[in-house]
């Protein structure tokens, strides 16, 4: 756990760091060939369930798809979300982390916030629990519409002061989400700890999306989503394909069956 978070610290200002979502192992198996870190993010609540919020997930959501995913990681970082209303105090959240943990064989977490939740952060890791920041547009404390973050002055030098602190309190990463562009690349130049964007430009240290975005699951109209391939197409052919051979009688032929 401790080198390949070492591996992720080191590629600061070298290469890439590419990050993932994953809820389960189908999907774990083939994003871990490819990506430094798969992330079971609470997104999931909105991807799998349907919710408006990710304020629905809950920790047992969380703990289930995460021992599905870890079945499919073998050479990834795996971190998990804590989802909302699971750490609002350091004994909550040193108690919901080690079950998760435990439960998941995850190798860290990833908690929104600074500022407001500097004590938690700090708790966990004095406790030896490896921690990915995240700061911008916090989806667990959104009301309404996202709107993207940095353009103010005074909301500039918080961001700032917020990225400063978390490197500070010994978080290893800093997801930065829908953070303007040139503020996000002054983050990123002035911590030693890697960024990972969402909507933050190309000079964050690395990339995340909700994969199921990314291969064109989910009808996203968000502006930093690209889709990369149209596995719906594809999926539309196989069942047609399927439908059509079980009418005429082709399937199952002798090669299928007993």
């Amino acid at each position: 756990m401790l080198l390949k978070i070492y591996k992720i610290i080191k590629k600061k200002n070298k290469s890439k760091i590419i990050c993932l979502t994953s809820y389960s192992k189908n999907f774990a198996e083939e994003i871990d060939k490819h990506a430094d870190i798969v992330l079971v993010g609470d997104s999931l609540g909105s991807v799998l369930y349907n919710y408006n919020t990710t304020r629905k997930v809950t920790l047992q959501n969380m703990i289930e798809h995460s021992k599905s995913v870890r079945m499919g990681v073998k050479k990834s970082l795996m971190v998990v979300d804590m989802p909302y209303q699971t750490y609002r105090s350091k004994s909550e959240a040193i108690n919901n982390v080690r079950k998760l943990m435990k439960l998941t064989k995850c190798d860290a977490v990833k908690l929104e916030g600074g500022q407001k939740i500097k004590k938690i952060i700090e708790h966990l890791v004095k406790n030896k629990i490896p921690v990915l920041g995240h700061i911008g547009i916090l989806p667990q404390s959104v009301k309404g519409k996202f709107k993207v973050k940095g353009k103010s002055q005074t909301e500039r030098k918080r961001l700032i002061k917020e990225a400063k602190l978390l490197e500070k309190l010994g978080v290893f990463g800093i997801v930065l989400e829908c953070i303007e562009t040139k503020l996000a690349k002054k983050i990123t130049k002035e911590i030693k700890i890697p960024t990972i964007g969402i909507g933050s430009s190309k000079y964050c240290d690395g990339q995340v999306l909700v994969t199921d975005d990314l291969i064109g699951l989910n009808k996203t109209n968000i502006r930093f989503v690209k889709k990369f391939v149209d596995i719906k197409k594809e999926l539309n052919k196989g069942i047609k394909k399927f439908k059509q051979e079980v009418i005429l009688g082709k399937y199952p032929s002798k090669k299928y069956s007993y």
